[in-house]
């Protein structure tokens, strides 16, 4: 029943073309407007303050990324967040590199202090960090260390604490909103060879948040993607390299549609 409904995902996001407003790194912006394009919904990437409130006010979900932190766009995805909360848009937030700083940490606890976040998505060791347990970071990939801890435990956690939907992404991934729970296995080893996969997956689940309304169900969806998309890519160009498995990702996202998916997805309910 699960792998029915994330495949239905896959039309609804194309009929809607939802306005996604992504505020992410300057090392992964343009891989992540082409992700959200690709799967359906509209990317618009703006990231100042003058205009990052009233942008997010319109959109259908807003996706919010540490990956590249700065001062300024710290005060952009506070404000463009708070803007979202207040008419109801869902928030998405990707935690990059927190626990690598005390810069990084302070700033996810100021989101998640004064924000209201739907989903939020990260790897192993940020998750683990944001449900409050002791990490051994490596800047923005998941420590060996902390590949000890469970992820479904860590996901449940972070759901709890702060009430909305988790995601951590990694060979196997998990999602869950506290109760119900998936593991998905899709995706290719390849993917962490590129930059920004991670970042891109957080867009595509925007894009899946602004269609809708059951934020865990939209979190499926847009790990799913990128998870079947990594398969197709590897199969079509991955042997030629990283930079052609990079543009093949793009390819991939673009064609994915409900009938594929449910022809390649491989969930587990628990």
């Amino acid at each position: 029943m699960t792998a029915d409904k994330i495949a239905g995902q896959f039309s609804a996001v194309r009929e809607e073309c939802p306005l996604v407003h992504c505020i992410t790194n300057y090392v992964t912006v343009n891989d992540v407007a082409n992700a959200v394009l690709a799967i359906g919904a509209s990317p618009i990437m703006a990231d100042d303050i003058n205009e990052a409130a009233d942008i997010a006010s319109i959109a259908s979900a807003l996706v919010i990324n540490m990956g590249t932190l700065n001062q300024r766009t710290v005060d952009s995805m506070l404000a463009a967040a708070k803007a979202a909360n207040k008419k109801g848009i869902p928030v998405v937030f990707d935690p990059v590199g927190v626990g690598a700083s005390a810069f990084r940490n302070d700033t996810a606890k100021k989101i998640m202090d004064n924000v209201r976040i739907s989903i939020l998505r990260g790897n192993l060791s940020e998750m683990s960090f944001m449900a409050g347990l002791e990490v051994s970071t490596k800047g923005v990939d998941t420590s060996a260390k902390d590949e000890k801890n469970d992820p479904v435990s860590v996901a449940k956690a972070a759901a709890e604490k702060f009430g909305c939907a988790a995601a951590i992404t990694g060979a196997v991934d998990t999602i869950t909103d506290g109760k119900r729970v998936v593991r998905i296995s899709n995706g290719h080893p390849m993917l962490s060879r590129v930059t920004g996969t991670g970042c891109m997956t957080t867009g595509i689940v925007g894009g899946f948040a602004g269609s809708c309304e059951d934020m865990f169900l939209a979190a499926c969806a847009g790990i799913c993607a990128m998870g079947i998309a990594g398969e197709l890519a590897y199969e079509k160009s991955g042997l030629l390299g990283t930079g052609s498995f990079h543009i093949a990702i793009i390819d991939a996202l673009s064609k994915l549609d409900s009938t594929l998916v449910s022809e390649r997805i491989k969930v587990n309910d628990e």
